[in-house]
């Protein structure tokens, strides 16, 4: 990152080269600064009305998203167990066959040895029904849980998104008020910047970016520049409202221009966005 004195070193290089060119004058140059800082600024001021909703809106869509997967998950594991009860059903149906048929066998032994083993085969089905029985109640149970947590989360995903429209209704309304002017000015951005030289236009955009509230150009206000309660020296003033060089602040690095241009400015963008 640039020191404020290294911008302000670039800016009175580029400034040397821009007074060369007749065509265009540092005032105009100035002007134009101070233009694209008012458009970029009444942008700023719309995106701040909008606040956080655009991430509050995407953040609430994937939490939807992510309780969406939740409530398909449940509802398998419910059909594997109801699945699993169905089996289990079939265990006991088939181990009931087999008891009576072991039994109906046992009338009809020849001797203790063998009527002992198919006693052996009943008891092994009948633990066999049992096992059965008592899985079929441990799913029944993680099924009712299952159903609790499952009713829970479409309760959930009900009252999020209730929240996503309200939220999105509020942001639609607020881009309704200020859609075409948002396009005007970004067109107007787009089009004061290109009447700035490509160095100055870029220590422009890396001021911005290195203060709070994005003002890269500000005015004279009681002696001292916008923002800042350090006074400016009377003689330094004096150059700045001679509009013959671009002058910066030395203790913010942001972009100086007197009172007068900066009323005149106001008043033409404020003509122009009405």
């Amino acid at each position: 990152m640039q020191s404020f004195y290294q911008i302000n070193t670039q800016i009175q290089f580029i400034t040397y080269n821009m007074a060369k060119k007749k065509e265009v004058t540092v005032e105009e140059k100035l002007r134009a600064l101070y233009d694209l800082q008012l458009i970029d600024s009444r942008i700023d001021e719309i995106k701040s009305v909008r606040g956080e909703l655009p991430l509050e809106i995407e953040d609430l869509e994937d939490e939807i998203v992510g309780l969406n997967k939740r409530l398909s998950n449940l509802g398998e594991e419910v059909t594997n167990l109801k699945n699993e009860i169905s089996a289990k059903k079939l265990v006991i149906e088939e181990a009931k066959t087999l008891i009576k048929k072991y039994a109906e066998q046992q009338k009809n032994v020849r001797n203790n040895r063998e009527f002992n083993s198919l006693s052996k085969e009943i008891e092994f089905q009948e633990l066999e029904v049992q096992l059965a029985e008592k899985r079929i109640k441990e799913f029944k149970v993680k099924i009712e849980q299952k159903n609790e947590v499952i009713n829970a989360t479409k309760e959930n995903i009900e009252k999020q998104e209730s929240a996503l429209n309200h939220k999105k209704a509020e942001l639609d309304d607020i881009v309704k008020d200020t859609k075409k002017e948002e396009a005007l000015l970004t067109e107007k951005s787009k089009e004061y910047a290109k009447l700035i030289d490509d160095h100055l236009l870029k220590a422009y955009n890396r001021i911005r970016a290195n203060v709070k509230n994005g003002l890269a150009v500000v005015s004279i206000e009681r002696g001292a520049s916008g923002g800042s309660f350090f006074t400016i020296p009377p003689q330094r003033q004096v150059e700045i409202a001679s509009r013959k060089k671009i002058i910066t602040d030395e203790y913010s690095g942001r972009i100086l221009v007197d009172g007068n241009l900066a009323e005149e400015e106001k008043q033409k963008i404020e003509n122009l966005l009405k």
